[in-house]
């Protein structure tokens, strides 16, 4: 199962780059007072979705949180054993005006994962409900769990 969990040194360097951004925010307001800072409005440039993958009662479920992404603007193909969820979240309307914050991401967004061997495309079934894209698929025989008895010796 690891292979479904990619490393992402990106995403380190963005939360320790958030971490650096509240440092200076806090000592910035005690200066100057409360949001009198402007962050750089390109802090947010692409942004990955996060997923989950679990196995339930035989199968193999994917979830994705995609708020604010209409399920029309949302893209799922499988080549082989990867599995891609692609889309886009658009901005609504650009207020005019100052933003004293400017942290939600927009745009378009490709998220792959590598399935085990043995997934059937055929038999995946999605839904998506309140942002929460769910994809589940049988899973492949080797992952679904036996259960080995014990044999107690006297």
């Amino acid at each position: 199962m690891k292979a479904l969990t990619p490393w992402k040194p990106k995403g380190e360097l963005d939360t320790f780059s958030r971490g650096m951004d509240e440092m200076f925010d806090r000592l910035t307001q005690e200066f100057f007072g409360p949001g009198r800072r402007e962050r750089p409005r390109t802090a947010v440039t692409e942004w990955e979705p996060a997923i989950e993958c679990h196995l339930d009662n035989g199968n193999l479920i994917v979830k994705a949180d995609l708020p604010g992404v209409e399920a029309k603007d949302v893209n799922i193909s499988v080549l082989g054993n990867e599995l891609t969820i692609a889309g886009e979240r658009k901005r609504e309307k650009k207020e005019e005006g100052r933003y004293f914050y400017e942290e939600l991401p927009y745009g378009k967004f490709v998220r792959k994962l590598t399935l085990p061997e043995g997934i059937d495309a055929d038999k995946i079934k999605t839904a998506y409900k309140n942002g929460m894209l769910e994809i589940t698929m049988p899973a492949p025989k080797q992952l679904v769990s036996k259960k080995i008895p014990i044999k107690v010796q006297k």
